[in-house]
C-alpha cells in the first residue's frame, strides 16, 4: 500500500501568529527583542502616552477657562476639579482604547479625545456613535450637571495643534528629564569612575594608528567625560516651547467670542504655569519645532561622541588593553570557544547609527512647513519614541560593556616597553632648548620607521652636548613615565 504524506497548510497558523502581537511578532525590535530595555519610554512616548498628554492639556485649558471670568462658564467646584484631575492623572490603556474606538468613526485623533472627555463628564456622544458600548460612569449627579454646563468649553477656540504641540512638548520634556538624561548620566558616571581608577595607568597613544607620545588610560576616558558633560548640558538647556493661539497663531476664534479678553496673557499662563513649558508668541498653525531640532541635534551630538567611544574601546579590546569579564553560560562564537566578543560596544554603535539617522531627519524636517500648515510633521513626530528608543538602547549597551571591562596592566606595560622611540620627542625638544644643531633631523634619522632600543637611546643621550643635569632628566625618562599631566587631568574630571 502506497504511503500518503499529509500536506500541512501553514497559512492559517501564520496569520494567527502575526495577528497575536508579542515581543516575538513585533515588527520593530524596540517592541520585540529589546522591548524590556525601552519600557521606561512607553508611558510617555507611546500612542497611549500621546493621548494621555492630550487629555492633560484639554483639561488644563478647560480648568483655566473656568477661572477666566466669563459669564458662560463658572469656576468649578472642588469636587468637579477633583474629578477632572482624576481623569487627567488616572488615564489607562482602556481609556486609550476607548478613544481609539471613537477615532475609528471621527477619523480625527484630537476630536476623538474631545468626545471622550465629554463622555467622561457624563455627556452622550452624537448619534453616529450609538453603536459603541456605553461607558459605565460613577459620577455624582450634581457634578455631571455642573460639567455638562461647561461641556462646550472643552477644546474651546483650539485648533488640534494647540493640543498636539503642547502634548509633544510635555512628552519630550518628561522623556528627556526622567529617562534620557538620567541614563546618560549613569554612563558619564561610569566613565568618570574608569577615568579615576586608571588615572595613573600609562598607555601608548596611537595617532594615525602609529605609536605616539604616551598618555594614561584614565586621561583618555576623561576626555570623553568632558565632551559628554558639555553635550549633556546642551540637551538639558533646550527650552521646550508651546503655543495655544488658534488656527494660524493670531487668536482669531478666541477674539470672535471674547473680543476684550487678554488671550495672549491667558495662553501664556496656561502654557507656563499649568503645563510647565515656555510660551512661544510667534507661530503659524503649528509651533515651528525649532526647539525640537535643537534637542534632537543635541542628542545626536552626544550619540556621535559615544559612537567615537565605542569604536575606540573596541580597538583597545582588540589590542588587549582591556579584557572583558566573562559570564557563565555566555557564548562568544558558535564555532570558536575561546572568543569573548565586544558585542555590547558593537550593539551600541549600531543603534547609535539608527538613532542619529532618525534624529537628524527629525531636526531637518520638522522646522519646515508649507505656508501656515502642512501635515508632513504629524507622521514624523510619531517616531520620536523610536529615535529615543534606539538612543536609550545604545546607552544601555555601552554601559553594560563598560561594566565588563578590566584593565590589562601587563599588556599596556608591554606595549610601552617596546616603543622607546616615543622618547625621541622629549630628547629633540631638550636639544632645541640648548641650541644643538638640527635636533629634529638627528632624531628622525635615528628613529623614523625603525624604532630604537632603550640602550641605543641612552647611548645617544649620553653623547649629547647638553648640561649634565638635562642629560640626567632625559635618562630618567621611560615610555611609562613620559605622560605629562595626564594623570592630573584624569583625576580632576
Amino acid at each position: 500500500m502506497a504511503s500518503v504524506t499529509a500536506k500541512i497548510d501553514f497559512s492559517s497558523h501564520l496569520i494567527l501568529f502575526i495577528m497575536s502581537l508579542s515581543t516575538l511578532s513585533a515588527l520593530s525590535p524596540l517592541d520585540g527583542r529589546y522591548a524590556a530595555k525601552v519600557d521606561a519610554l512607553r508611558a510617555t512616548l507611546s500612542e497611549a502616552g500621546f493621548m494621555h498628554h492630550r487629555v492633560k492639556v484639554e483639561i488644563a485649558w478647560l480648568q483655566a477657562l473656568s477661572l477666566a471670568g466669563f459669564a458662560e462658564i463658572q469656576p468649578f467646584s472642588d469636587a468637579a476639579n477633583v474629578l477632572l484631575n482624576r481623569i487627567a492623572n488616572d488615564f489607562s490603556e482602556d481609556d486609550a482604547a476607548r478613544i481609539k474606538s471613537i477615532e475609528a468613526i471621527t477619523n480625527h485623533d484630537v476630536k476623538a479625545v474631545e468626545y471622550w472627555l465629554k463622555e467622561s463628564v457624563g455627556l452622550a456622544l452624537p448619534e453616529s456613535y450609538n453603536h459603541l458600548a456605553k461607558r459605565t460612569l460613577n459620577i455624582a449627579p450634581e457634578i455631571t450637571t455642573e460639567l455638562k454646563a461647561a461641556a462646550e468649553f472643552i477644546h474651546f477656540a483650539c485648533t488640534s495643534e494647540d493640543i498636539n504641540n503642547t502634548s509633544h512638548g510635555m512628552m519630550l520634556k518628561n522623556a528627556r528629564d526622567t529617562v534620557m538624561l538620567p541614563s546618560l548620566q549613569k554612563l558619564i558616571a561610569r566613565l568618570t569612575e574608569i577615568a579615576h581608577d586608571n588615572a595613573e595607568v600609562p598607555m601608548l597613544s596611537r595617532t594615525h594608528g602609529q605609536t605616539a607620545s604616551p598618555t594614561t588610560l584614565g586621561k583618555e576616558m576623561a576626555n570623553v567625560v568632558a565632551r559628554l558633560q558639555r553635550a549633556a548640558l546642551r540637551i538639558a538647556q533646550v527650552e521646550v516651547l508651546g503655543k495655544m493661539n488658534g488656527a494660524v497663531g493670531n487668536y482669531n476664534a478666541h477674539l470672535s467670542a471674547y473680543p476684550t479678553h487678554d488671550w495672549e496673557s491667558f495662553s501664556k499662563n496656561v502654557i507656563e504655569t499649568r503645563l510647565g513649558l515656555t510660551y512661544n508668541p510667534y507661530t503659524i498653525q503649528i509651533e515651528p519645532h525649532d526647539y525640537m531640532a535643537e534637542m534632537f541635534d543635541a542628542f545626536a551630538r552626544v550619540n556621535t561622541i559615544l559612537l567615537d567611544l565605542n569604536r575606540d574601546i573596541w580597538g583597545y579590546i582588540s589590542v588587549g588593553y582591556f579584557k572583558q569579564k566573562t559570564k557563565a553560560g555566555e557564548i562568544g562564537s558558535s564555532t570558536m570557544p575561546h572568543k569573548v566578543n565586544p558585542i555590547d560596544f558593537e550593539n551600541s554603535e549600531g543603534n547609535l547609527g539608527l538613532a542619529n539617522a532618525l534624529l537628524k531627519h527629525l531636526s531637518e524636517k520638522l522646522p519646515i512647513s508649507r505656508w501656515q500648515r502642512d501635515l508632513t510633521d504629524s507622521t514624523v513626530l510619531r517616531n520620536i519614541g523610536v529615535a529615543f528608543g534606539y538612543t536609550l538602547l545604545a546607552y544601555d549597551s555601552c554601559l553594560r560593556g563598560l561594566n565588563k571591562l578590566e584593565t590589562n596592566h601587563t599588556r599596556l606595560a608591554e606595549d610601552l616597553d617596546n616603543t622607546w622611540e616615543v622618547l625621541a620627542e622629549p630628547v629633540q625638544t631638550v636639544m632645541r632648548r640648548y641650541g644643538v644643531e638640527n635636533p629634529y633631523e638627528q632624531l628622525k634619522e635615528l628613529t623614523r620607521g625603525k624604532g630604537i632600543s632603550k640602550d641605543a637611546l641612552r647611548e645617544f643621550i649620553v653623547g649629547l652636548a647638553i648640561p649634565q643635569e638635562a642629560k640626567e632628566l632625559l635618562l630618567q625618562m621611560t615610555p611609562a613615565n613620559y605622560t605629562g599631566i595626564a594623570a592630573k587631568l584624569a583625576k580632576k574630571i
